[in-house]
Parts: C-alpha cells; structure tokens; sequence
C-alpha cells in the first residue's frame, strides 16, 4: 500500500536579532532565507521519549527502557507508566516513571553541507569563505511523548558486609543465571528480598504535619494502653459494651452504670423510646442476634443502634456465637436450645471446579487488591456515559406522603443481609449467619442431626456435631453454583428476545433498582459482617 505524501511550504520570515542562545548559528543571521518545499509521510506515527541522560550508545538507551518490545508492550496500554532502568541486568533495580503525555510535534532532521569557495583572490572582509546548505526532512509526526518528571526511587544492592569491614557482591549467589545444581541452592546466604517499592511517590510534595492539639487548662490525658499507644489520633469515644469470651465463667447479668447513662442521653424523644422497647422485645422472643439482624428488623439509626445495643446487651468474642449480641444474663452455654442461635462463617468460593473464577464471581468484592495502583500505573477517572431518558417513560416522582414514608423506613436492610434462602445469591462474599436463620430445609436437618442428644458445648463447634458447619458449608456452596447456572441460563435467553421487550425489562428492572436504593439506607463501606470493624466501633 503506497503512503500518502504530503507536502508542507516554509515561507520566507524576517532576519531576526540572533539571542545568545542561538551559538554559533547567529553569524549566519544575516544570510537570505529562502522557501523551501518539504515532504512528510503523514502515516508514519513516532514516539518520543525524553532520555534523562546524555545518550552515547543507542543501543544501550534502548535496553534501559526495555528493548523494542518493551516499549512497544508499555505502548499499548494507556495507563501504563515507561520504565526506565539504568541497570537493565540488575533485578534489584527500581525503575525511573515516566508520565505519557499526548503531543503534537515532529521529528524534523537537519543536515548543514559546508562546502569550500576557493578563489583566486583573497576573501574580502564581511564575505564569507564557505558555502553552507542546508537539508530539511520531516521523519514523523509525533502523537505520544514519555517524559521523566519524577525522581529516582531508593536503590537497594546485593552486598554482604565482611567480618573484616569489607563488601562483598552477592549477585552471582543469588540471581541465577543458568542451570546449577543442588548445591547452588542448598549454599547457607543471607536472605534478599527487598519490598517491591521503597517510596510511594516519586515527585517532591510537601508534608503538612498536623499541629499538636491545644487542650483545656486542668486537662488530665489518657492512659495509655496497647489499643490505642498506636496508629490513633485519639482515644476511641468508648460505647461501654461488655465483651464476653468463651472461657469466662459467667455472664453479665446488667449493662455497665456508663452505657446506662450514654443511652440515656440520647433518650429523649418518643421515637427513642420506642426503638428501646421494640429492641428489648425481639431480645426477649431470640436471646441472641447479630447487628445485621437487628438492622433489618428496626428502624434506628446505626449511630443509636451503637448506644442502645450495650444498654441491652452483651457481645461474644470467641466461640460459636462469636461476633453476636446476647441478652443479658442469658448464658447460651448452658442452654442447649441455643445451637440454632451459633454462627456460621460462610465464604464464597472460588475456582473452577464450583464454576467461576475471580473475573466473574456472582458477587462482587467491596474492595479489591486490584484498586491500588502502583507507581507504574496511571488511575485515571472513567468517563460517565450519558444517559438520555424519554419523559413520557420516565417514573413518576413520589408523592409526599410516599417519600415520607421511604424517609422513615430508610434505616433497614433487607433481609438477605442475615437470612440464607436457597434460590437467592448472598449480599456479600463472607456472611456471618446464624443456625436460625438458614432457611432451607436440607441445612435444618443438618443442624437438628442430635436434637435431644446434646451433651457437651465446646468451642469449636458448641452443641452441635463436629464438623457441622463443614458439611453446612458445602451444602450452601453447590446451592449458590445451581443459582449461578440458572442465572447463566436465564441470561443466554434473554440474549434471544427480541429488543423491544428486553428495552422494556430493562426500563422496569431500572425503576425497581432506583425504588430499592430509595427504600434501602446506605451503609458505610466496609462496615456489615466485618466482627474486626464491629468489635473496633466498641473498644
């Protein structure tokens, strides 16, 4: 395929002053400028890297930035940073970033011929000796330009400090470079293994320390104790719950004279009281609950749910009813009528032999491993894509007694948050479940295997029989894979409808997502079934 050739015409400009800048181009300041015609391929596209360096050997350069492939790999993909190694044979070495940039330049290449006048006189004073010509040739249009803005990271060597003082190279014992035998490996060496990046940024910025805090005259400062001598601002606001392990012999029987009193504070209107004696009452039909539960059963706020539930309850650490709330002088250990009230730790797995993978679990993570970009990578905001909505078919705006009535039952959650029904995914990848509240008549006969011939409580599996959550737990695994088929299967169909009516499924699934996320209250990210979170919002 022939290149298109296209030419560009230099007009003739005024002699200007030449700046000092120019050297020793400026004594030709003076000579006639004339148009000259030069020709470009307009389909060649160049990359510019700007090399932080003074470059003697091409070849050399290239292999610092990864060869020709290399580049070419860090090319095609946008949102990956050119790396620059100033010693290419060196594992140990942290790259030099640069940043991608969208230029529009070109690569113009300049001869200057010099060509002796010789004359037969001797040149006169002002005139010129030589002849000079030069030659223009436009290479390329330049459509992308890496440049290196940032600074070196921390470097980290290879070298065993000698008795005597001295330093020795490890590099030949530990970077193998061809086949060794057993020996190679089995030699005693010091352990190399540096963390991947030493510095998060590599451009200057300034640090804002924050002030040291100003107190009141007569100010008395916290003990200090292993929760809070780290990684804390201040102390934790303490809600005054009661933690409760496995091994403790007895139980509270009352909260703590400060919960007693930090709910009363807050008890001031009739709704509060109201949520009091609707929580006690759920407590008194199920002496154990988890938050989840709780949260789906009354509308309360999460920030007086955190005051209210020490008031009327205790929380377990450990054992089968760990990260639960228990009534108060209610022992479950002693109870075997409790085995339905123990947790379950249930986890979605992963692998091909239950039918996904990570790309395409039925249930998304809400973080990822992935989300953290490292100094090679770029995260750039996506663009939102626009959507335009025909009015005569948008939904109808609520009445206000309707969204009133969202407004007062906006602090639930739904119930899949704590219940386990067998055609329904789960809300999250790890649930913490209750006996109780697995609503599949398979996992209650598993549960209810010994009804009656309950003798011990222990720890690991409390009154039930040992390995009972491990037989739970793959029984609820191959019900969620038989849903994820169906729902593969529904999708295949859905494909083969025809557009009108999958725009119309689509439009009515639109207005029960959009009524769903009216009637459901937001909760905090990384908040619901985390025992870690829920035991820190009490310490």
């Amino acid at each position: 395929m022939a290149a298109v050739m296209a030419t560009m015409e230099v007009e003739p400009e005024p002699v200007l002053k030449p700046t000092p800048e120019q050297g020793s181009a400026a004594k030709f300041a003076g000579l006639q400028t004339t148009a000259v015609k030069v020709h470009f391929d307009a389909e060649k596209r160049l990359v510019c890297a700007e090399y932080p360096g003074v470059v003697r050997d091409p070849l050399k350069m290239l292999e610092t930035l990864g060869g020709e492939e290399g580049v070419s790999r860090i090319y095609a993909d946008p949102s990956r940073r050119l790396e620059l190694h100033f010693r290419p044979k060196d594992p140990y070495c942290h790259p030099v970033c640069g940043n991608r940039f969208p230029s529009t330049s070109m690569l113009l290449r300049v001869k200057r011929k010099k060509k002796k006048i010789r004359a037969e006189a001797p040149p006169k004073e002002g005139e010129c000796e030589e002849e000079i010509k030069y030659e223009m040739e436009i290479l390329g249009i330049i459509g992308t330009t890496y440049k290196f803005q940032g600074m070196s990271d921390f470097q980290f060597l290879a070298m065993h400090n000698a008795s005597a003082g001295s330093q020795m190279s490890m590099y030949d014992k530990v970077i193998l470079r061809k086949p060794e035998h057993k020996e190679f490996f089995d030699q005693e060496l010091p352990l190399y293994i540096p963390p991947p990046i030493f510095s998060r940024v590599d451009n200057p910025v300034d640090y804002f320390y924050r002030p040291e805090v100003q107190h009141r005259e007569g100010y008395q400062p916290p003990k200090l104790s292993n929760e809070n001598l780290i990684g804390l601002g201040r102390a934790r606001r303490p809600h005054n719950a009661i933690f409760v392990n496995f091994d403790d012999a007895e139980v509270p029987s009352q909260p703590l004279e400060a919960a007693v009193q930090n709910w009363s504070k807050f008890n001031t209107q009739a709704a509060d009281r109201k949520v009091e004696e609707e929580l006690k009452g759920i407590f008194a039909i199920r002496p154990v609950w988890s938050r989840n539960a709780v949260k789906s059963n009354i509308n309360v706020h999460p920030e007086k749910l955190k005051l209210l539930l020490p008031f009327v309850a205790y929380y377990m650490l450990t054992g089968p009813w760990r990260s639960l709330w228990v009534r108060f002088g209610y022992d479950p250990r002693k109870d075997p009528k409790a085995k339905i009230y123990q947790v379950l730790d249930f986890r979605l797995r992963c692998s091909t032999k239950h039918g996904y993978m990570p790309s395409d679990m039925p249930v998304k993570a809400k973080r990822s491993t992935f989300n953290y970009s490292l100094p090679i990578t770029i995260s750039k905001p996506v663009p939102q894509v626009v959507r335009i909505q025909d009015l005569t078919k948008a939904p109808k705006i609520l009445s206000f007694p309707h969204r009133r009535m969202l407004t007062l039952s906006g602090y639930k959650l739904k119930e899949s948050v704590y219940i386990f029904r067998e055609d329904t995914l789960p809300p999250y990848r790890q649930m913490f479940y209750q006996l109780c509240d697995l609503d599949v008549d398979s996992l209650k006969k598993i549960i209810h295997r010994n009804n009656g011939k309950e003798a011990t409580c222990n720890e690991r599996d409390g009154w039930c029989l040992p390995k009972t959550s491990d037989d739970l737990r793959d029984r609820m695994s191959n019900m969620i894979k038989e849903v994820c088929r169906k729902n593969r299967a529904a999708s295949t169909c859905l494909r083969k409808k025809p557009s009108v009516t999958q725009e119309k499924e689509e439009h009515e699934s639109a207005e029960e997502e959009e009524e769903d996320e009216e009637e459901e209250y937001a909760p905090s990210e990384g908040s619901e079934n985390e025992m870690e979170t829920e035991i820190l919002d009490y310490i």
